[in-house]
């Protein structure tokens, strides 16, 4: 499960890359940087979703 959220967090952060390196290449005249943020905001949700949903089925647990 770690390596899921590692990958995940890498992909998140690829894309928020991504979105500024388009953002300062395109100068705001393309929707390249509108659609590497909503791919980034997909992800993102979808990762706190998958952590919300394997610690109510005990995938992972917390250490006191």
């Amino acid at each position: 499960m770690r390596i899921v959220v590692i990958l995940f967090i890498i992909v998140i952060l690829g894309s928020l890359g991504s979105a500024l390196y388009y953002m300062i290449k395109d100068r705001g005249t393309t929707e390249r940087t509108a659609k590497a943020l909503t791919i980034r905001i997909v992800l993102s949700i979808a990762l706190f979703l998958l952590l919300i949903l394997s610690f109510q089925t005990g995938l992972i647990t917390t250490r006191l």
